[in-house]
């Protein structure tokens, strides 16, 4: 999987490095027990500090998306975090997005619809 950064978005590099990451298990180009590169690697490889790359992976950690392993470094997680403690969050990101869409004046069909273009995209596509 290639990672790409913006160094000109309001994105901290980190959470771009966290969230393509995150694209690439849903979309199946990372695949469980998959080694990442290790932090200092990937962050010769972006140009950027070792410590930026360090927190992505700390963060995706935390969230279940990798595991840490002494011998193989960073690995793709066989199952990402229980999906009942996750619904209480995205739940809330969904909220706040929907707010967002009410203040633009977006129907809630077409809030819907793009979700559901949203979802297919993560998914690489695929039905």
């Amino acid at each position: 999987m290639h990672i790409e950064i913006n160094t000109q978005s309001h994105t901290p590099i980190y959470e771009q490095v966290r969230d393509q990451v995150v694209y690439g298990i849903a979309a199946k180009q990372l695949t469980p027990g998959e080694s990442l590169p290790s932090a200092r690697r990937l962050a010769v490889e972006l140009g950027v500090n070792f410590h930026t790359v360090n927190k992505a992976y700390a963060i995706l950690c935390d969230e279940g998306y990798i595991v840490m392993d002494r011998r193989k470094g960073a690995v793709v997680a066989h199952t990402a975090a229980n999906g009942e403690a996750f619904l209480p969050g995205l739940s809330r990101r969904i909220l706040l997005s929907a707010a967002e869409a009410l203040c633009h004046e977006i129907s809630e069909s077409g809030f819907a619809a793009l979700c559901a273009e949203c979802y297919r995209n993560a998914k690489g596509g695929s039905d």
